[in-house]
């Protein structure tokens, strides 16, 4: 019975972290971000590391896929993402922070 509840368990969690990169993508976040590598932008592996245990890393992160920024990373500003809703970019930055 344990394992049957964990392989249900693991395929929800599959299952949700496909739909944020399925949300990652239709945004065109993945046209400067990866999971693993660096691209235009940071991995966002390393974006969770960098943001790990900050209490508002969420808030400011969220803020960030809105309107934008630089300086965080390097030369290369982010623009702003107006095709993002504010909920949209809190599903993307809470799937993002919580990448290992």
């Amino acid at each position: 019975m344990k394992h049957i509840l964990f392989a249900m368990i693991a395929a929800l969690v599959s299952e949700t972290a496909m739909a944020n990169l399925d949300l990652a993508k239709q945004k065109n976040c993945m046209s400067c971000h990866s999971v693993d590598a660096k691209l235009v932008g940071p991995a966002y592996k390393d974006v969770a590391k960098k943001y790990a245990g900050q209490k508002d890393a969420e808030d400011r992160l969220v803020q960030k896929v809105l309107k934008g920024g630089n300086g965080v990373w390097g030369v290369t500003s982010m623009p702003p993402n107006a095709q993002v809703t504010e909920a949209e970019a809190r599903v993307l930055v809470k799937w993002v922070l919580s990448l290992k």
